[in-house]
């Protein structure tokens, strides 16, 4: 008989095995439990989001780009080269710190809460990921009034419908593909 996490009972299956690969069988068990836990999950994907976001937003921020025809573009234009550079690279910085932050905080929120409703429910179903996508709506759209809250939530349910959909299909049919 052997229990959860227990290195099993003399003469079974672990029976040959040296006590430095029990170790590594009991530290591989305790590393999968701690990756399938909320918390390493909603951390992970608030540690990725934030990464993802913070380097979409350098890659829009260095597309974007102001011309002498413009005000700001026009004020740019007269200072040294130098500073125009110091100038671009700190606009870089700052809006790939907010993109940072806003990506991470979406996927934080979105991950805790699916991770939280499949705990409660028992079960890995679809539904969990628009429930999760329409708490998720809400709440990042809170500031902005019950409409927007509303809008947000329905916005980010639709999503998460969307994209489950599309990743839970079978295999790859063309005639079953809702993109194309």
């Amino acid at each position: 008989m052997s229990f959860p996490m227990g290195g099993g009972l003399a003469g079974g299956a672990q029976a040959g095995l040296s006590t430095e690969e029990l170790q590594q069988i009991k530290v591989q068990k305790y590393i999968a439990a701690a990756s399938e836990s909320c918390a390493f999950k909603t951390a992970m994907s608030g540690v990725m989001g934030f990464g993802l976001g913070g380097a979409f937003g350098l890659f829009m921020s260095s597309m974007r780009y102001d011309t002498p025809m413009t005000p700001q573009g026009a004020e740019i234009s007269k200072l040294p080269v130098r500073d125009q550079i110091r100038q671009g690279f700190r606009e870089m910085g700052k809006q790939s710190w907010s993109s940072a932050r806003n990506f991470g905080k979406v996927a934080l929120f979105y991950t805790g809460i699916e991770c939280g409703i499949e705990g409660l429910r028992g079960k890995n179903a679809m539904e969990n990921n628009v429930i999760a996508g329409f708490i998720t709506g809400g709440i990042l759209a809170r500031n902005a009034g019950p409409q927007a809250m509303a809008v947000g939530a329905a916005g980010f349910g639709v999503f998460g419908y969307a994209i489950e959909t599309y990743l839970r299909m079978d295999s790859y049919d063309a005639s079953k593909d809702p993109i194309t």
